[in-house]
């Protein structure tokens, strides 16, 4: 098993948007061979003092995938490809952690 970890940097004013376009998005994620988990999620407020806010503008993805090659078949999958097209004007950048246990 690995965890990912995607930082999506969101265009400013957008998060809702994004979001909107992400959930619709969910399920067929969920159907793919090889995913374990996946969701967005986004800043809580605490008084946590050791807690790193990553702002408004970031929705960070939780994923758990069975192998890398689960996760290279979910890049590609042509509702992948779909989604990135109609969140081109949502998003500015992503950043992904691919992590195994330790």
């Amino acid at each position: 098993m690995i965890f990912v970890i995607a930082d999506i940097e969101i265009a400013e004013g957008k998060q809702a948007a994004f979001l909107e376009a992400f959930h619709q998005l969910v399920p067929l994620v969920h159907a793919e061979d090889g995913c374990i988990e996946y969701g967005p999620a986004v800043d809580e407020e605490t008084d946590i003092p050791v807690q790193v806010k990553n702002g408004s503008q970031i929705v960070t993805v939780m994923e758990k995938w069975e192998s890398v090659e689960a996760l290279k078949a979910h890049l590609a999958a042509p509702h992948m490809l779909t989604y990135r097209e109609q969140v081109a004007d949502l998003v500015k950048g992503t950043k992904i952690k691919v992590l195994k246990q330790a």
